[in-house]
Parts: C-alpha cells; structure tokens; sequence
C-alpha cells in the first residue's frame, strides 16, 4: 500500500498553502473538509466545532458542516466514528484540491461530573463536640476508582468518596452488639492512628453498623425476599453506544433477571428521544420474554432524562406490591441533556415517589460524560443506592451476591451522632461523609432525610481525634473553657456518647438507641480483622485525596496493612474483594508520580 508523502503534511500547513494559492473561498472549502473529519471522528456537534474554527469562518463552515454531518450519519454504510481517506479525496475534488488530507485523531474531552467536596476540617472539641451524619451504603465510587487504576490512571480527586471505599466490603463485626430491638448491631473500637506524626499520639474512632434481620440475610434462601416490583429504566441514548455501557448494561441486566421469581414482577421503559415501554409488567418466571426484551435495546438518540422517570414511575405504580419491594433501578451514564429544565424539580418528584413507598436506585457506566454527581443525588433522594458498573464481575456483585442489600430496605433514615467529651478529647474529625454531614439540630428531626440501611449490608464511620494532653493542630488557649471541667468528670473514661436514630422501612417516626464509647484504646495490629482492613482502605483512600491529614501514609502502607490482616483471617476474604483491593494499591503506587 503506498501513501501521498503529503498525507504527513499537518492540516495546518495544508490549510496555510492553500489559502495561499485559492484564496478566501477556497479555504473556506478546506476547513469545511477538516471540520467534516473532525466531526467524524469525534461525533460532535457543528457547535462543538466552531470552537477550534477561526471566528469569520465557523458560522459558514457551521452551515455546511451541518448539512454534511446529516448525509454521513444517515448513510447505513458509514460509521459516525470513521471518514475514510477516500471520502475526503471525493470531497477535495469538487473544490478542486486533489490531495487527500491526513487522518485527525482528537482525543474527546472527558465530561464526567463529580461533586466537588473539601475534605471534613478538623474541629476543637470545646467549640463543637458533635458530629452528625447520615449513613451512606453506596459503592459507586469504589468501582469507579478501581476503574480508573485498571485502566492505568489515578482517578480525579472529586472522583473519590473515602466512606463509599471503606463500606464496598463486607464486614462481620463479631464485637458488635444489638441494643434493644434495632434491626442491626452496633460496633465500636479505639486504635492508634496509623498515620500521626511522630511527635503525635492520635486515635482512630470506629463506629460499625451491621443489618440483621431475622427474615431476610445475605445468606438466607432468596425465595424469603418479599415480593419484588422492578422497573428497568434504560437510557438507549447514543451516548450509551460504547461496549462499556449500553452492552454491559444488558449482561446486567439479564443477571438480575436470573434472580428473579415468579412473585417478582420487572417492566423495562427505554429512554432516548423519546421514551418507551419495552416491556409491560411481566412475571419474574417469564424468562425467556424478559430477556428478549432486554436484547432488542439498542443505543441511538439524546437523552430525554425526565419524562423517561415520570414513565418509570407510572409503570411503578401500575405494579405496585404492598408491603414488598417497590424500586426502579435506572441505568444511564448520566448523560441528561434534554428535558431537563430544573434539576430540583426532577428531584422533588424522587421524593414525591419515595414517600409513596416507590424507591430508586442508579447504576452508572462507562465514562467520558458520566454524570456521577446527578446519578449519585437521585439515589440519595429516592432511598436507593448508587452503584457504578465496571465489569460483569461488578454486575454479579451488586445484582446477584448482594441482592438483598440492594433492595430490601430493613431501616431507613439512620443517622449517626457522636458527642465527644470535651476532658477526654481536644479535636477530632471525621473521615469521608463530606456530603453526608447533618447539622446537629437535623438528627432529632423526622423530616430530614438519611440513608438507607439493606439486609445483610454494614457501614462504617471512622473519627481521627486527639486525645486531651497531645499535641493537635490548634494551639493551646491562655483562657480554658470553664464550663467542661468539672460536669465530666463522672465520665472520665468516656471517649464520647454514640447516638444512632433509625426508622422502620415503612415506618415515620424514628426510634433511638445510644451507648458510651470507652476511651481504652489499642495498638493498631491488636485491633479487630475488620477494624485494620477498613484503616488501610480509609488510609488509601484519603491518599488518592490528597489529604493532608495522612501526613506520610503511602500506598504501599494500606498495601502492607491489607495484607496482614487478610493473611490473619483468610475467612474475612471469601470473595476475594480484599484481595483484589491489594492490587489496587499496588497499582496505585506505580502510577503515584503520574498525577
């Protein structure tokens, strides 16, 4: 095969000679040529092309490009990703320039959306001794991160939710206890901290929660689920093209529907530019029909995000199964970009349908436009979760082993309040749960929303704290605090007082259970199997932050503390996630310096 020696040319200086020779219109012909390739290559919009045009030629070349970019995309023949050599050739001709014009590859700009969140400052006890917060179950971000490290990249910093990294796993809490009649046992553990400076003596706070219900585990048989009304909300967007999305989204899918049974029932409303019913309410028993449906979904289209919800939530309602399980699950890149016109709005009707007992919960995949921070808001305001999907073995998690923790709901509205005494503690912080955090007057009101706590599922909350005596961030004060030296001192080996309220799935008023945290603490390796594991994800974690409260922790330190408590317990580990964790921050140490 032989190749126009001018074909290594630049466009650039393609553009420059010819402008020279052919004058004004005759570059406003090349351009167009270039702006079509471009356009190929990337499926951009003639807007997003008159971005990289000079200002008195992008409307004229807008104009035609549009034309053209409407020809292409009709043709069956021709990819949307792909303008052959000869194609320009064609085009070159009717202008009268016959030398074909080089290949343009232009890397697409990545779109996706984090929230951004500072991290938690630390706080001097005697000025606020409380921090409340709402409970938070989703993984996405984990998934997300691990995507990026396989992919061989350190992920952006907004990208990274330290509490959803540290609450990806499953932990046992064989310490914990159940006060009163909560559906869940409660953990609490004070260690070194392993990343103080050497001229510091901090400790590290763990507050555990694991559901338990006596109905419905993790390991229970899946025939004691209640009864199951799904509705699969699909954005078959052009957007969801890529093997990454769309297709991964269908194995997903179909996964879950193996778990379904015949008191289940499962609707499918597809989304683009307009939206549809792909499949009515069916039986869980219906296999062979679901899974049809499921194949025929096919990407093409923008993204009507709105209306397709208000569709979902119909079909919802026409299923509606009193006392079970009422959630659509909506998997989307997150890419809304029509019928959107008020993100609060769309927001109001989530909860609107939440209070009528029909939750729901995101999926997210792919990356380029992923919407994390829209996808993650809904979940949050629906009582569901935020899952992000970066593999079928992911899919298999979240769908299959852990079936019951995404759906069935054994308490919602769990917040987490901790007092820390004031002659026992100088400052403290907490770990993660930036957007998490409640005002403290929110945890005695009803009306404020937390997360949701699954069957079988644990959470945990970690507080760095500095012992009185030790050396903190503030300075000491030349005029103490009177008023908290002498009303504690009955409480002297209190660290703190641990609060948690809750609500019953289908229940509106909450109901409180507290207990003391002992101050004793211990050595770090002495502490619990499950209490070291989540030190080194919460240590990983801030690292991919950037934090500058983890002073000189590496990488390789949550490297080392993984391994030694996986080797301590083998049994911790039986799906070998906290194992795969390992080779994260092996990854992550090799691509330290790339950021």
């Amino acid at each position: 095969m032989s190749f126009d020696p001018l074909s290594k040319i630049s466009a650039s200086t393609i553009l420059k000679n010819e402008s020279k020779y052919l004058g004004k219109n005759a570059t406003r012909n090349v351009l167009l040529i270039t702006a079509i390739a471009s356009l190929g290559l990337t499926a951009c919009s003639p807007s997003q092309m008159s971005k990289t045009l000079p200002a008195e030629t992008s409307s004229t070349v807008n104009q035609d490009a549009a034309v053209v970019s409407e020809s292409i995309m009709a043709s069956p023949s021709v990819k949307p990703s792909v303008i052959s050599q000869q194609m320009m050739i064609r085009s070159a001709a009717q202008t009268g320039i016959v030398r074909p014009l080089p290949s343009i590859i232009v890397t697409p700009e990545a779109k996706d959306n984090y929230q951004k969140n500072a991290a938690n400052p630390v706080h001097r006890t005697t000025d606020m001794a409380v921090s409340t917060l709402s409970i938070d179950t989703d993984t996405g971000s984990y998934a997300n991160v691990r995507r990026y490290l396989n992919e061989g990249q350190l992920p952006p910093v907004n990208a990274v939710r330290v509490e959803e990294l540290i609450n990806y796993f499953n932990y046992q809490f064989d310490d914990g206890k159940r006060l009163g009649s909560a559906p869940f046992i409660v953990s609490t553990e004070v260690v070194d901290s392993p990343w103080d400076r050497a001229d510091q003596d901090n400790k590290i706070v763990k507050v555990g929660i694991k559901a338990v219900d006596g109905s419905w585990s993790q390991k229970t048989d899946k025939q004691s689920m209640p009864p199951a009304n799904l509705v699969f909300l699909v954005d078959v967007s052009g957007s969801m093209s890529s093997r990454d999305k769309l297709p991964l989204a269908q194995s997903s899918l179909k996964l879950l529907t193996e778990q379904m049974r015949a008191q289940d029932s499962i609707s499918i409303v597809t989304y683009s530019g307009r939206t549809s019913v792909a499949l009515p309410g069916t039986n869980g028993d219906q296999k062979a029909k679901i899974l049809a449906a499921i194949e025929e979904l096919n990407a093409s289209g923008s993204t009507n995000g709105e209306d397709a919800l208000k569709l979902a939530y119909r079909q919802a309602e026409q299923g509606l199964k009193k006392n079970g399980i009422n959630r659509i699950m909506m998997l989307t890149d997150g890419d809304f970009n029509v019928g959107i016109s008020d993100v609060d709005e769309m927001l109001d009707l989530v909860k609107a349908n939440r209070d009528r007992g029909i939750s729901l919960s995101t999926v997210g995949f792919g990356r380029g436009n992923l919407n994390d921070h829209m996808m993650e808001q809904m979940a949050d305001n629906g009582n569901g979760n935020y899952s992000y999907i970066d593999s079928l073995t992911e899919a298999k998690k979240v769908f299959g082993d852990e079936l019951a923790a995404t759906f069935n709901t054994v308490a919602k509205d769990v917040k987490v309040q901790v007092e820390f005494n004031p002659d026992v503690v100088s400052e403290w912080r907490l770990i993660g749960y930036e957007n998490r955090v409640l005002a403290e007057e929110d945890f005695n009101n009803d009306k404020i929303d937390a997360g949701e706590l699954g069957a079988g599922k644990a959470v945990i909350a970690l507080f760095e704290v500095t012992p009185k005596g030790q050396k903190g961030l503030y300075s000491d004060r030349r005029y103490a605090n009177s008023n908290t030296s002498s009303d504690n001192k009955q409480n002297s080996n209190e660290l703190g007082y641990l609060k948690i309220r809750y609500k019953a799935p289908t229940g509106d008023s909450s109901k409180l259970i507290s207990q003391p945290i002992n101050k004793v603490s211990r050595a770090l390796n002495k502490a619990s199997i499950d209490t070291q594991f989540a030190m080194a994800v919460a240590g990983f974690g801030q690292r991919l932050t950037q934090s500058d409260y983890v002073n000189d922790w590496q990488y390789s330190d949550s490297t080392k503390l993984a391994k030694s408590s996986i080797a301590d317990s083998p049994s911790s580990d039986t799906d070998g996630t906290r194992r795969n964790f390992v080779t994260l921050t092996e990854l992550a140490s090799a691509l330290k310096n790339s950021r």
